[in-house]
C-alpha cells in the first residue's frame, strides 16, 4: 500500500527517473582517464629514457553534467556507482597498484627482486558507515597503507612474511656490457742503467677491452672478455716496440647445488606475476568496498530526502491548522489554548524541518563528494541533489538458505583468494629457503687465446735475430682466436658455510610463516561464515521492522483520517487531530528509517556473500578503464 502523503512526491520521481536513465542511456561516453600502462617501445635507446607517467585527472566525467536538469542533480542508485567508478578518488588511487604490480613483474624478469604490491582498501571517502562521518562501508578493511604482499618484515593480521622471497642470490638476466678505453703514460725512476738502457724508463700504455655477461634461470652464467693493449717505452731493450697484446676469455659457470634450477631462480618472477594476481584481486576488493559505501551514502541520502518531505508536510499541516485555529478563536468557536498549542506545535515541526533539511544537506555533500574528483566547480558544490530511487519496495521471496550464502561467500570474497595465492608464494619461498641450505658447489670452466704482435727493436735487427711474430694489431687478433696459443681450465668450486646459521634460521622461520597463514586463512573462513550469518539476520530482522512499521504507518494514517473527519462533523477536537498527525508523522519517519536500515542489511548481506559486483551488473573492467563501457542491467 503505497502512502498516501507521498503520492504526487513518488509520481513526480518516477517520471525524473525515467528521463534521467533515458539520458544516461542516450549519453555517449567521451572520458577518458590518463592511461597508466609501461610504455612500450620497439627503440632500443628507450631502455635509457625516462617514461612520464600523465598528472591525474581532476575533470570529473562528462555524465556528471547529463544529470542536471532545472539547476538540480536527478541521482538514481545506478547512476551514483556509474559516477563512483568514473570518478571516486578511493578508486582513482587504487587503479595505480595494478601498474605498480606490473612493475614489478617487469623488473623480476631481469633478475631483480620484487618490491611488493599494495593489498590494502583505499577508505579516504567519508559517510555511508557505521561508526561516525568518516567512516566507511562496513568491513570494508584496513586503509590504503596496509602493508604489500612483498614488503621485508611487512605484515598485515598478525602475519610475518619477512622471508618472503628468501633464497640464494639471483643474478641479473638482462646481459651486461661495458668497455674500458684509454691511454696511460708512465714514468718510473730506474734504479740500474743496464737493466734498460735509459736513466728514467717511459711508457705509454693504450688499452681497449671490453666485458660481457649473462646469467640465465637454470643457475648458469656465462661471460666473454676481449682485451687489447699496445705500448710503446724508451727502452732499447725490450724486444718489440710497439708490443700489441690481444686476449680473449669465454667463462661459464654452473651452480650444481645451492642455485640450481627454476625453482629458485625464478621465484621473484612467480612471486610478483602472483602478487600481480593478488593486486587484482584486491582492486576488486576496492570496487566492492566503495560501490558498498556508495550504496550506503544513496540509501542515507534518501532516507535524509524522505524525512525532509515528512517533516514538510508536518509543518504544513501545522501552518495550516494554526491559521484555522485563529480564525475559529476569533469566531470565539474555540478555546485560546487550543491556538497556543497549535503554534507551539507550529514551532516544534519547523525547528524538526531545519534539522531534517541540514542533514540532507550534509547528506548531499557527502553523495557529491563521494561520485567527484574535484569539488571546484561552485556550480556542483552547491547544487542539491534529488535520489529518483526510494525505498517503499520490500524484497518478495523466501530468503536463500544460510548455507548456500556461506557457500557462496567461500567461493567468492576476494580475501579468501588473496590468501590462497599468499600460501602459493609462501610455499615458493619455503622451497628456496630449503634449497639455500645446500652448500654451495659451481662447474666452473673457461677456454681462451692470446696474440703477439709488434715490430722487433732495431737493435735486435742486426745479426740472426728474428721474430715469428705480426708486427700488426690485425695479427694479434688473428693469433688470438686461431688457436695457436690456447688458454682453458675446468674445475669445480665448493663453499661450504659450517654450521649455516644464518640459512638455518631463514628456512624454519619460512616454515613458521607458512603455518601460521595456513591459520589465519582458517580463521578467515570463520569470520566470514559469522559475518554472512550476522548479515542475513539483520535482513531477516530489518525485513520484519519494516513490515511492523508498514503496519504501525497505515494505523496512524487511518487514525489522522478518522480524527479529520470527526473534527471535520464537529465530533472532535482539534488536539485529537493535532496527535493524530504527529502519530502519522512519527510512523512516516519509523517506515523510512526502517525501509533505510532493509537496503543498507541488502547492501552488507551482497558485502558478505561476494555478490555486490553481480547484483549491480558491474564489470571490473568498467573500474579499471574509470569509464563505463555499456548501461548496467
Amino acid at each position: 500500500m503505497k502512502r498516501a502523503p507521498f503520492a504526487k512526491f513518488r509520481a513526480l520521481r518516477a517520471a525524473i527517473c525515467f528521463f534521467a536513465i533515458s539520458s544516461s542511456c542516450a549519453f555517449a561516453q567521451t572520458f577518458t582517464p590518463a592511461r597508466l600502462e609501461m610504455p612500450k617501445s620497439h627503440n632500443p635507446l628507450n631502455a635509457y629514457m625516462p617514461d612520464q607517467v600523465p598528472e591525474p585527472a581532476l575533470k570529473n566525467s562528462p555524465r556528471l553534467d547529463q544529470l542536471i536538469h532545472d539547476g538540480k542533480l536527478y541521482l538514481s542508485l545506478k547512476d551514483a556507482i556509474d559516477l563512483a567508478l568514473e570518478n571516486n578518488l578511493d578508486i582513482a588511487i587504487a587503479r595505480y597498484n595494478l601498474p605498480i604490480a606490473n612493475t614489478d613483474l617487469f623488473r623480476t624478469k631481469a633478475g631483480g627482486s620484487f618490491l611488493g604490491v599494495n593489498t590494502g582498501v583505499v577508505q579516504g571517502t567519508p559517510g555511508g558507515g557505521i561508526g561516525g562521518l568518516g567512516s566507511g562501508a562496513p568491513g570494508s578493511g584496513a586503509g590504503g597503507t596496509t602493508g604489500g604482499a612483498g614488503g621485508a618484515g611487512a605484515g598485515a593480521n598478525g602475519l610475518v612474511q619477512s622471508t618472503l622471497g628468501t633464497g640464494t642470490v639471483i643474478r641479473s638476466y638482462d646481459p651486461t656490457i661495458s668497455a674500458n678505453v684509454g691511454d696511460e703514460h708512465q714514468t718510473s725512476p730506474v734504479a740500474n742503467l743496464q737493466s734498460f738502457g735509459v736513466p728514467s724508463l717511459q711508457a705509454n700504455t693504450g688499452n681497449f677491452d671490453i666485458f660481457y655477461n649473462q646469467a640465465f634461470p637454470t643457475g648458469t652464467s656465462v661471460g666473454f672478455q676481449f682485451q687489447n693493449n699496445r705500448q710503446t717505452t724508451n727502452s732499447p731493450f725490450f724486444t718489440l716496440s710497439p708490443a700489441i697484446n690481444s686476449t680473449y676469455r669465454f667463462t661459464f659457470s654452473q651452480e650444481l647445488l645451492a642455485g640450481f634450477g627454476f625453482g629458485p631462480n625464478l621465484r621473484f618472477v612467480r612471486i610478483a606475476k602472483n602478487n600481480k594476481r593478488i593486486s587484482d584481486i584486491a582492486f576488486k576488493d576496492q570496487v566492492i568496498a566503495t560501490v558498498t559505501q556508495i550504496e550506503n551514502i544513496y540509501w542515507d541520502l534518501v532516507n535524509a530526502y524522505e524525512q525532509a518531505q515528512v517533516n514538510e508536510q508536518s509543518l504544513a499541516f501545522a501552518q495550516q491548522t494554526f491559521e484555522n485555529d485563529k480564525k475559529q478563536l476569533e469566531l470565539q468557536s474555540i478555546p485560546e489554548l487550543d491556538v497556543m498549542r497549535a503554534e507551539a506545535d507550529v514551532s516544534k515541526s519547523d525547528q524538526d524541518l531545519t534539522v531534517a533539511r541540514t542533514n540532507l544537506e550534509l547528506q548531499e555533500s557527502l553523495m557529491k563528494n563521494a561520485l567527484t574528483r574535484t569539488l571546484d566547480d561552485p556550480v556542483i558544490e552547491t547544487i542539491p541533489v534529488v535520489p529518483t530511487d526510494h525505498t517503499d519496495v520490500l524484497e518478495s521471496g523466501p530468503s536463500s538458505p544460510i548455507e548456500d550464502l556461506i557457500g557462496q561467500a567461500l567461493h567468492d570474497r576476494a580475501e579468501l583468494a588473496e590468501t590462497d595465492i599468499d600460501l602459493i608464494n609462501r610455499q615458493i619461498s619455503r622451497k628456496a629457503a630449503r634449497n639455500a641450505l645446500l652448500p654451495s658447489l659451481s662447474l666452473v670452466a673457461f677456454y681462451g687465446g692470446s696474440g703477439l704482435a709488434g715490430p722487433l727493436n732495431p737493435i735486435y735487427s742486426l745479426g740472426t735475430n728474428t721474430s715469428n711474430v705480426p708486427v700488426d694489431y690485425s695479427g694479434a687478433i688473428g693469433d688470438a682466436f686461431n688457436n695457436s696459443s690456447p688458454d682453458y681450465f675446468v674445475g669445480f668450486n665448493l663453499n661450504v658455510p659450517l654450521r649455516n646459521r644464518v640459512a638455518k634460521a631463514d628456512q624454519y622461520r619460512s616454515e613458521l610463516e607458512y603455518r601460521q597463514a595456513e591459520l589465519r586463512q582458517e580463521q578467515l573462513k570463520k569470520q566470514i561464515r559469522i559475518e554472512v550469518r550476522n548479515a542475513q539476520y539483520a535482513l531477516e530482522q530489518s525485513r520484519a521492522r519494516v513490515q511492523a512499521a508498514q503496519k504501525a504507518r497505515d494505523l496512524a494514517e487511518k487514525t489522522f483520517e478518522i480524527t479529520k473527519k470527526e473534527q471535520t462533523l464537529g465530533s472532535g477536537s482539534n488536539f485529537q487531530t493535532m496527535t493524530a498527525q504527529h502519530d502519522l508523522a512519527v510512523a512516516q519517519l519509523d517506515l523510512v528509517t526502517a525501509m533505510t536500515t532493509y537496503e543498507k542489511a541488502r547492501v552488507e548481506l551482497d558485502r558478505a556473500t561476494g555478490m555486490t559486483l553481480e547484483h549491480n551488473g558491474i564489470k571490473i573492467q568498467d573500474a579499471v578503464n574509470g569509464t563505463i563501457s555499456s548501461p548496467h542491467p
